[in-house]
Order: structure tokens, then C-alpha cells, then sequence
């Protein structure tokens, strides 16, 4: 392990405000970060799994954008540690109305808030709201940017099977080019000292890939073979432009780049991983997501601990 993450806890100083994304987190940072999840995930095993942290914080939910999954994460994370919780959603909003975000931000601070918690399909609407407020602002998801909480869940669950991330061989497989996880994922494993390689089809294949440091492979089989963990990622349909073409079918997509129990059967080491939602039969088929091999399920419960431990720190936490 490098010697910027020999740093011990208490003598750490937290030095961030926001999660806009993990670019300008540290690998000291990220592992801070974790290491505080870890005892909020031994919380969660209690038999009452809530710590009032937060009772005198109120946050708000600004999702401009779907996603039960995330929100639900939040919110059980916010709950669980006693806070005030607002969820916004633009369906149901002035925003429908033609209200501006700087003007529903503003709105919204006025009801003097402490954090938000935003998702948007836009990149950089994070960073946008930094400017119009002063509450700390977590990104849960900014276009196909960033979503730094989910490659921090990601590297925690990762981390529970190998300690020390250093030289671990990471694949991502997938829709490479449309996915906000990619990003977040590279730059957080990158800076804990793990090799990443990207798989997908070259129409999915963006080229800040390699600028970013990860290597690229268009063949499953020599990804599979060489990785310990392998993370599948769903067709970001939504994210593609209306009419583009960018495999022939979802039935050669699976042939080529799914992962099938033929792949388990050949290559017998590799942990199986997923941001989720999962589209069975497509990234994954069906046995493969319920194998033993899989920790897709890990992942879910390990989000609720490391967004409590965001949560914790930007509000002004140092330590559990």
C-alpha cells in the first residue's frame, strides 16, 4: 500500500466540503472515507441500526432525474442517522411550471437547508449549485459525469474481499461510454493503486478512457481471464442518442459481451459486481447474478453505509 494511505485516522483532517466527484478526493480521502463506512456498516447490524448523528441537519433529495435505487439509498442513510428529510422530484415541481434550478435551489435554501443531494442529467449541475448556495452538495449523478457515491460503495465492497486494492486487476465491462460509473470508478480505483481495464464494443468506447489511465479490450474472454473482480454495466439506452444504431442486437450484444456460466466454469477466480439495475440475459445471465460469485447484493447494503458516511463527514463529522 502506498505510503499516502498509511495515514492513520486520528490523525486525519477531512479537508472537503462537497462530493462533487472523486477528482479532486485524494487516495488518502477515498480511504478516510471507507474506513468510516465500515463502522457505520457495523451499525447497520444492530438490532436498532441508527446513530443521531444528524438530528439537527436538514437535507434535501433534488432529483431531476429517475433513480429508485439511489434516492431510496439517501433517504434509508439520512433516516438512519436522524435527519430532516425534504425529497424533491421534478415530475412533480415548479420545475414543470418553467421554475429555473438556480431559482429552485435558491427556493429551496431559503428553507434553511444544510445538504442537498442531487441528481441531474446534466454534467456539472453539481458543481452549478456550489455557486448558489451555501450548503454542502453531494452529486449523485451527473449526466454520464460522475457518481462518486456509487464507485465509493463500489470500492468498499471491492475492499471487504481484498483489503489492500493495490495491483488488483478491475474490469468493467460494458456500456463504457454512456455510464457516469465508469468515470467515478477509474479515477477512485486508479488512486488506490489498482489496475482497471475497460471491455466493451468500440461504438462504446469513449476516448478519455485511456486518458484517464485505464486500459481497453474489445474481448471478454481475455478481460475475464485476467481480472480478480469483474463489473458488468447495463446498455444506457436513455443516454443514447434517438435512432443511433450502436450494436446490432441485444442477443449479439449478450454473445459477445455477456457474462455467462460457461465464463464462470473457465475462469474460476474473479468476483462478479453491478452497479445495477440489472438487465438479466443481457450483461449478465440470470445463474450468474444469483451465483456465489456475485456481491451484487453487498453492494446495495454496502451504499446505505458509505452515504452515511459522506453524509457524516460533510456535515462536519470527523470520526465514528
Amino acid at each position: 500500500m502506498s505510503k499516502e494511505l498509511e495515514l492513520g485516522n486520528d490523525d486525519y483532517d477531512f479537508p472537503h466540503k462537497h462530493l462533487l466527484g472523486l477528482t479532486d478526493y485524494s487516495g488518502s480521502d477515498i480511504q478516510f472515507i471507507l474506513d468510516q463506512a465500515q463502522n457505520f456498516r457495523e451499525i447497520l447490524d444492530r438490532p436498532v441500526p441508527k446513530v443521531p448523528t444528524l438530528r439537527d441537519k436538514t437535507i434535501v433529495n433534488l432529483f431531476y432525474e429517475n433513480s429508485t435505487r439511489t434516492r431510496l439509498s439517501f433517504e434509508l442513510a439520512q433516516k438512519r442517522m436522524g435527519a430532516d428529510v425534504v425529497n424533491f422530484s421534478a415530475s412533480s415541481s415548479s420545475v414543470k411550471k418553467g421554475e429555473s434550478l438556480k431559482d429552485t435551489i435558491r427556493n429551496i435554501s431559503s428553507m434553511k437547508i444544510d445538504m442537498v443531494v442531487v441528481r441531474h442529467e446534466s454534467p456539472g449541475v453539481p458543481h452549478f449549485l456550489t455557486r448558489c448556495v451555501d450548503a454542502a452538495i453531494i452529486n449523485a449523478g451527473d449526466g454520464a459525469h460522475e457518481h462518486p457515491t456509487q464507485a465509493l460503495l463500489d470500492l468498499f465492497s471491492m475492499q471487504q474481499i481484498y483489503p489492500d486494492l493495490s495491483g488488483k486487476h478491475v474490469a468493467i465491462i460494458g456500456d463504457i461510454a454512456h455510464s457516469r460509473v465508469v468515470r467515478s470508478n477509474i479515477i477512485g480505483l486508479l488512486k488506490l493503486g489498482a489496475d482497471v481495464t475497460v471491455c466493451g464494443p468500440k461504438t462504446m468506447m469513449p476516448a478519455y478512457v485511456e486518458e484517464l489511465g485505464a486500459n481497453v479490450s474489445y474481448n471478454i474472454d481475455e478481460t475475464l481471464a485476467w481480472c480478480d473482480i469483474a463489473m458488468a454495466l447495463r446498455i444506457q439506452l436513455e443516454r443514447q442518442d434517438e435512432g443511433t444504431e450502436l450494436f446490432p442486437s441485444i442477443r449479439e450484444y449478450h454473445q459477445l459481451f455477456g457474462i455467462t456460466m460457461k465464463h464462470l466454469e473457465k475462469y474460476p477466480d474473479f468476483t462478479i459486481m453491478h452497479p445495477g439495475p440489472v438487465n438479466r440475459g443481457v450483461e449478465l445471465e440470470s445463474r450468474v447474478a444469483d451465483s456465489d460469485r456475485s456481491i451484487i447484493l453487498s453492494q446495495v447494503t454496502n451504499g446505505v453505509a458509505v452515504r452515511m458516511a459522506v453524509l457524516y463527514l460533510l456535515s462536519g463529522g470527523t470520526r465514528v
